[in-house]
């Protein structure tokens, strides 16, 4: 059964991510968690569309909208107007 929204918000609370999740989901578990260069470690080396949409959606967050850019693009996606927590769960209900 795979996981919901709320429950993979509520994994937060946890030390370490559900053993479960995909790499993409657990780049943005560790950024959900606070912790930007765990998740651009993990999203760096996803080479899939999933992969780029996070690594995009970090850049954003670090304010490198260049470098954001170059990543939506890769990942098919356009550069978002919705607020950096919208976009987390916006990305995490798409790959749950």
């Amino acid at each position: 059964m795979p996981m919901t929204l709320s429950a993979f918000i509520a994994s937060l609370e946890s030390t370490a991510p559900p053993q479960e999740l995909t790499a993409p989901l657990q780049a943005l578990w560790w950024d959900g968690k606070g912790d930007w260069e765990q998740a651009h470690n993990i999203a760096q080396d996803i080479e899939n569309s999933a992969g780029s949409w996070i690594h995009a959606y970090l850049h954003r967050k670090e304010g490198d909208r260049s470098n954001a850019a170059y990543w939506y693009a890769r990942a098919g996606k356009s550069m978002p107007f919705n607020t950096l927590e919208e976009e987390w769960e916006h990305i995490a209900a798409a790959l749950l």
